[in-house]
C-alpha cells in the first residue's frame, strides 16, 4: 500500500511565489538597514567632530580672552615707564634749581599726558561752556551779571572720558542769574 500523498512528499520542493517576493523584500531592507546604519555611523562622527571641533574654538576664544586681559595694559604701561623714569631722575637732582625742577616736572606731566591721550584719556575742561549734567558735576551755582545763566564760570576739576566713556565728571561752578 501506497502513502496517501506520495506524491507530494517526495523530490524537492520548490516555494510559492509568495515566500520568493517575501525574500527579496528581506534583503532589500537588510541592504536598506545596512545603509541607513552606515550613514547613522557617518552622521555620528562628524557629530562628534563638530563637537571636538567647537570645544577647541571654546578653549581658544578663552584663552585669547585670558591673554587680552592679561596684556591690556601693556601698551600703557610701558609708556608710563618714561614718566617714572622721568620722576625718579628729578629725584635723583633734588639738588637743582627750582626753575630745573619746575622744568623737569613740566616735561614729566607732558610725558604722562601723551602716554594718557594715546591710550584713549581725554580732558574734560568746559571752561564756559553750557552746563551738561552728562559730562559736568555742578559743585556749585554762584550768581553772575557776566556770565550766562547755565554757564561753567569755573573748572574745580578736570574730567575724563575714556574712549568716549565717562571716567569722572568735570566739577564745575555754574553761574546762576542774580
Amino acid at each position: 500500500m501506497t502513502a496517501p500523498n506520495e506524491h507530494e512528499s517526495g523530490g524537492s520542493r520548490q516555494a510559492p511565489p509568495g515566500d520568493q517576493e517575501e525574500a527579496a523584500d528581506a534583503g532589500a531592507l537588510q541592504a536598506a538597514l545596512a545603509a541607513a546604519e552606515s550613514r547613522a555611523l557617518e552622521s555620528r562622527d562628524l557629530y562628534m567632530r563638530a563637537l571636538a571641533e567647537l570645544e577647541n574654538v571654546r578653549k581658544r576664544a578663552s584663552r585669547d580672552v585670558e591673554q587680552a586681559h592679561k596684556f591690556a595694559l601693556e601698551r600703557i604701561a610701558h609708556d608710563l615707564i618714561g614718566v617714572k623714569d622721568s620722576l625718579e631722575l628729578g629725584l635723583a637732582n633734588a639738588a637743582a634749581s627750582a626753575d630745573g625742577l619746575r622744568e623737569g616736572t613740566r616735561a614729566t606731566l607732558q610725558l604722562l599726558s601723551k602716554a594718557l591721550e594715546k591710550a584713549g584719556l581725554t580732558e574734560i575742561v568746559p571752561q564756559g561752556e553750557q552746563f551738561n549734567p552728562e559730562l559736568h558735576e555742578a559743585m556749585m551755582a554762584q550768581p553772575s551779571a557776566e556770565h550766562v545763566p547755565n554757564s561753567i564760570t569755573q573748572v574745580v576739576q578736570k574730567g575724563y572720558q575714556l574712549n568716549g566713556r565717562l571716567l569722572r565728571p568735570a566739577r564745575v561752578i555754574v553761574a546762576k542769574e542774580p
